[in-house]
């Protein structure tokens, strides 16, 4: 099936109005919300109900590296890695269940900040916020850059470099504008894309290949036309030692396969992937901020479902059809050696990457090809609007103002849109990189990274919120010990690289046959014994450090609060009795001690008469509410800092020239215009604080679940969690 690499117009045009529409609702929703104070512009104001921060889980996630890396390793060895996908369905619960609560509870925004709240202390905080920018780089930036500059080189033939740049331009000045709440309402829109253009591009590639069972039948045959190839092209030559490479895997059409396979072994992925999937699942900067943005616990817990149901697709929408792209071109997919991959796309260590996007060029009809570009570049900007931002949050809450204590909100704002435009250089700067990094599987190159680096977080972080005694000491050292192993794995990996098929493989034989998986089971759980073993030898943590940031702590909260109403209920009929009896000579004294007691009962924050429900929230009367939404921690409100220091002066009577009462006019008038481009001038309010008592209140609106919500969700996490199981059986056995 011949491809064709030329856009009509009408594909132009589609992707033209996708533009207009994703800028258009991103300004739009960037109004609705208030960007001047921290929580407004990194968490959106915590205004987001459960579908539109589930979508925006879901695209967050799949980006451009899943359609060029999910597609491509299902076209090279086929469903093993619908086990991630599969996997994540699972996770996601466990993050609406368990780790959501513990961040809701102690009022973070970001995870570095948890951890400092957990452990104490600044080594904990600083290596992972390092850690997590690290990895948004090295396995996150780069990679989406390399796949959307590989989808847009296959379809348009566009020069990579312009391309490149002019993608993250449009994704800074997004981010930079409008902040999270623009980058979540884009990605709803870009959800509805994405789904719609693979799932048309699904429809008609499985009426072609012949539906499921023609996928099961043809694919097993996929194995390229040597002979041919040969004769086509004279100079390249062929050696037997890349037959291996060219047939599919007798177990393709498996997911979990047997300990030795070198796709997915069963014992290495339960053991070692799912433990180390629990950081980029559970503590991983960009998608826990995007759960926090919800509005309360329960839309938390409903985002994380309908992702978890989201999280189905990618199986049938991306990898099946990268498994028939292999069925249509399997003479330019399994290309028979080094010369040949070269002469297809370009990379001499295979051409699988091109599956998706050649797949796209040949069977999709002309418009809908504008489509599925669209789709791709949603992917992309979806994905880089996302590190963008949870970078900046990292950097500017987690080390920007550890480095100045007394830095104003905004300052702060500043700083993290600063940060984008930081993060836009280096992405840039690392295209080159990007280019000559095009190993044989882009997705399995991120897991393998991410499997060296990441084990040691995810025990971190599993053992700070499930077991209370773990402690700063146990926690440093343990994750210090997985990550000196695991970086030396990884620089070993990087020496001794793999040869191409036609070159004999010397490298070492824990190198070459310990797959990745295990050597992330060994991280995982040396990682885990060495906090373990150290948090015993050494003293607890203190209780105010466990109260709110450990399972154990939530737990706790909610007994507390059942008892303090059952006993508040009893003492309140107590006193209702003793009114009757001294109704004439002691009312006063009786109305005195009723009040107090529906002031303790009024603290506890169930039983406040003076409360209103929204969506089945009570929202306390004087708490500092945002977009209808309750602001978790209190902070000064953002004013024009040179305009008070002027109008002190003034008041206070300072003799000023005139010359200098003009140029600090003329810097009042420059902050104001940077103000009204960045989105910081917002219409004045007086600054609101918040008492212990009334953070006590939202922190149990955050919480709060009624019985039907909490009946609801319970029955969709069965289901889900069903479906997850079912699925892994029925493609595994």
């Amino acid at each position: 099936m011949a491809t064709s690499l030329t856009m009509e117009a009408a594909d132009i045009v589609v992707i033209v109005i996708y533009f207009i529409l994703v800028f258009g609702i991103g300004f739009l929703a960037m109004r609705k919300t208030n960007q001047g104070t921290v929580s407004g512009y990194f968490l959106a104001g915590r205004t987001m109900n459960w579908a539109t921060v589930g979508a925006s889980l879901f695209v967050s996630n799949i980006g451009s590296e899943h359609f060029i890396g999910l597609a491509g390793s299902g076209a090279a060895s086929g469903l093993s890695v619908a086990g991630w996908e599969l996997n994540a369905l699972l996770l996601l619960q466990l993050l609406g269940w368990v780790f959501i609560p513990v961040y809701i509870h102690c009022g973070v925004f970001t995870m570095p900040e948890y951890l400092s709240k957990r452990f104490g202390g600044r080594r904990l905080k600083v290596y992972f916020a390092a850690l997590s920018l690290l990895l948004s780089i090295f396995t996150k930036l780069s990679v989406d850059l390399y796949s959307g500059a590989l989808f847009i080189q296959e379809s348009l033939g566009w020069n990579l470099y312009l391309s490149i740049i002019l993608l993250i331009a449009m994704t800074a000045i997004l981010t930079v504008t409008g902040g999270l709440v623009a980058v979540i309402y884009t990605d709803t829109v870009q959800a509805f894309l994405m789904i719609a253009g693979a799932l048309c591009l699904t429809g008609i590639s499985f009426v072609k290949v012949g539906g499921l069972e023609g996928l099961r039948t043809k694919y097993m045959q996929a194995s390229p036309n040597i002979t041919a190839i040969l004769l086509s092209s004279p100079n390249l030559t062929y050696s037997a030692s890349c037959g291996r490479h060219l047939h599919p895997k007798p177990d393709a059409l498996k997911i979990l396969r047997g300990p030795k396979d070198q796709d997915l072994p069963w014992p290495g992925f339960l053991l070692g992937q799912t433990p180390a999937s629990v950081w980029y699942w559970c503590a991983d900067q960009v998608i826990v901020q995007r759960v926090l943005a919800a509005k309360n616990l329960g839309h938390a817990k409903g985002s994380t479902i309908m992702a978890g149901f989201l999280k189905i697709l990618p199986m049938f929408i991306i990898i099946m059809p990268g498994m028939i792209s292999r069925v249509f071109l399997t003479d330019e997919l399994v290309c028979i050696s080094p010369e040949h991959c070269i002469e297809v796309c370009g990379s001499a260590t295979g051409c699988s990457n091109v599956a998706y996007p050649r797949l796209v060029m040949s069977v999709m009809p002309v418009g809908f090809r504008g489509l599925m570009m669209a789709v791709m570049i949603a992917a992309l900007m979806s994905d880089l609007d996302s590190i963008f931002n949870s970078a900046s949050t990292i950097f500017t809450l987690d080390i920007y103002k550890m480095l100045r204590k007394d830095a104003s909100s905004k300052e702060l704002v500043i700083t993290g849109r600063l940060f984008v435009v930081f993060m836009v250089i280096v992405s840039i700067g690392w295209v080159p990189v990007i280019i000559e990094m095009q190993g044989g599987q882009v997705f399995y190159y991120v897991q393998e990274v991410s499997d060296y680096l990441t084990p040691p977080v995810a025990a971190l972080f599993l053992l700070g919120v499930m077991w209370r005694r773990c402690n700063e000491t146990g926690a440093f050292w343990g994750g210090v010990v997985g990550f000196s192993l695991g970086a030396l794995r990884l620089i070993l990996g990087l020496v001794y690289k793999e040869p191409y098929c036609d070159q004999p493989d010397e490298r070492p034989s824990f190198i070459k046959d310990i797959h990745f998986m295990y050597v992330a089971a060994f991280l995982f759980w040396v990682s885990v014994l060495t906090i373990v073993v150290l948090s015993l030898c050494t003293p607890p943590p203190e209780k105010e450090q466990i109260r709110t940031t450990t399972l154990w702590g939530v737990k706790q909260r909610r007994k507390l609060k059942i008892q303090g109403v059952d006993q508040g209920e009893e003492d309140l009929n107590n006193f209702k009795l003793m009114g009757n009896t001294t109704e004439n000579s002691s009312g006063g004294v009786g109305e005195e001690m009723f009040q107090n007691h529906q002031n303790e009962l009024s603290s506890i924050g169930n039983e406040n008469e003076n409360t209103q429900s929204t969506n089945g929230n009570i929202i306390p009367p004087h708490s500092p509410v945002q977009n209808g939404c309750c602001n978790l921690i209190s902070e000064p409100r953002l004013e024009n800092e040179v305009e008070r220091r002027e109008v002190k002066g003034v008041e206070e009577g300072d003799d000023c020239r005139f010359g200098e009462r003009q140029e600090l006019a003329e810097n009042v008038k420059c902050v104001n215009v940077f103000e009204g481009v960045c989105g910081l001038r917002k219409k004045s309010s007086q600054t609101q604080v918040i008492s212990a008592e009334e953070q006590e209140k939202i922190v149990d609106e955050l919480l709060y679940e009624s019985p039907r919500t909490k009946i609801i969700l319970n029955t969709a996490l069965a289901l889900i969690c069903l479906v997850g199981i079912f699925l892994f059986s029925y493609f595994s056995l």
